[in-house]
């Protein structure tokens, strides 16, 4: 065996920061058929390194076969689509950007942000790997190319004409394996005045919050901000600003642009680098406590289930998230206490989630079977799943969410 290398800075990765055991790919969803044939499981240890610490995890697939064919379509949460018409009416007013302007967005999905700026008759472009849900977009009238970013691709589309004035990445900067390469290529198409912004998940609410279930193999990396800003400098950029955000279980959206001739950050990057830093994460005996409320969690989860089995009760699944399947899977929650999850997306209606084999049904078999109990495997969306399912309450059915404790509601 060898030893897993930093992504970023190289240095040999020997620090723990939680071991959730063996998982299959979170996003493996599985047919009928598929249910007798073999697997495959991988480890799901995540590491700190520990000269720049960066929270990691090894790369065990390729892109190409995680993101080919891929489940997630972004415009069946109601609450992702109001986050993107807002975020687009607060780019154009912050950069004026108008007719003559270009849009280009990496990891553009089914196109359910970049179309809020085309309503606005701004010239916009989707960059997507996963040809299943780029074909939802060009559906929709959307430009989109097929096709992984990074430095070697952005020239390309540079020559083509799509260099950049605002440059988005919402979710993608942790699913990017080739880290360093990809930052160069934000570089590269970005235009001399460009901004770039990226969303993603903040390690600090991820320790704070033990949403150690956004772990999964399709996320090799989490950030802090002193790491991300760190991250952006080497390749020529600067963060200027950074706003938190509720999505995900807490986000940062970071601002950047060229360094050459760029001023200081603003009190928000000055502020937030000083919260980490006050919260211990230049520290390694930070990142060591969090595995210890790690199986703190499971540990609380598990005994929710046994009581309601032993009581008669009965629990569905709502969603089948990435997230809810490496929480299921490190937990041993299998058929016996979850017999089916339902989903609105119906392009993982009648498939199976990877490793304990629960079928995905539609919400409509809710009121079918009546649960006692509905489970939220997306806690992040709790409001807007309580809202939708709130007949349960006609039977006495009551809500569940895992994270950051078990809570019944």
């Amino acid at each position: 065996m060898t030893t897993p290398q930093c992504r970023f800075c190289g240095s040999e990765l020997t620090e723990t920061f939680a071991d959730l055991g063996m998982s299959p790919l979170s996003n493996a969803f599985l047919k009928a058929e598929e249910l007798r044939t073999m697997e495959p499981f991988y480890p799901l240890e995540v590491f700190v390194c520990g000269k720049c610490f960066l929270v990691q995890l090894e790369q065990f697939e390729r892109p190409e076969n995680i993101f080919n064919d891929y489940p997630y379509f972004s415009s069946f949460s109601d609450t992702w689509l109001r986050h993107c018409a807002a975020y687009a009416d607060s780019m154009v007013e912050r950069l004026g950007l108008g007719r003559n302007s270009q849009v280009v967005e990496i990891a553009s999905n089914d196109g359910c942000l970049l179309q809020f700026f085309q309503q606005k008759e701004i010239p916009v472009l989707g960059v997507e790997p996963a040809a299943n849900v780029a074909k939802a977009a060009t559906d929709k009238g959307i430009p989109t190319k097929v096709l992984f970013f990074d430095a070697g691709t952005a020239p390309g589309l540079l020559e083509e004409g799509y260099g950049a004035d605002l440059l988005v990445g919402n979710n993608v900067l942790a699913h990017v394996p080739g880290l360093n390469g990809f930052v160069r290529g934000l570089k590269i198409l970005l235009k001399p005045e460009g901004v770039i912004t990226m969303e993603f998940p903040h390690l600090l609410r991820l320790m704070e919050e033990n949403q150690f279930d956004t772990v999964y193999h399709e996320h090799f990396s989490y950030f802090s901000f002193r790491v991300v800003e760190t991250v952006f400098a080497q390749q020529g950029l600067q963060i200027f600003d950074v706003d938190e955000l509720p999505t995900h279980g807490g986000s940062l959206r970071i601002y950047a642009r060229h360094k050459e001739g760029a001023g200081p950050g603003g009190p928000n990057v000055t502020g937030l680098l000083e919260r980490e830093e006050k919260a211990g994460l230049g520290e390694l005996a930070t990142y060591r406590e969090f595995a210890a409320r790690v199986q703190a969690t499971k540990c609380a989860i598990l005994e929710f289930f046994v009581r309601a089995k032993q009581a008669g009760k009965t629990v569905a699944g709502y969603g089948a998230p990435a997230k809810g399947n490496t929480l299921l899977n490190f937990c041993g929650i299998r058929r016996d206490f979850i017999p089916y999850t339902v989903d609105r997306n119906p392009h993982k209606q009648g498939l199976f989630l990877p490793g304990t084999h629960i079928p995905i049904a539609a919400p409509e078999v809710i009121r079918e079977t009546k649960p006692d109990y509905l489970f939220i495997l997306p806690w992040n969306l709790r409001e807007e799943i309580s809202e939708q399912m709130s007949h349960i309450r006609e039977w006495g059915g009551k809500f569940v969410v895992p994270i950051p404790t078990i809570e019944v509601f």
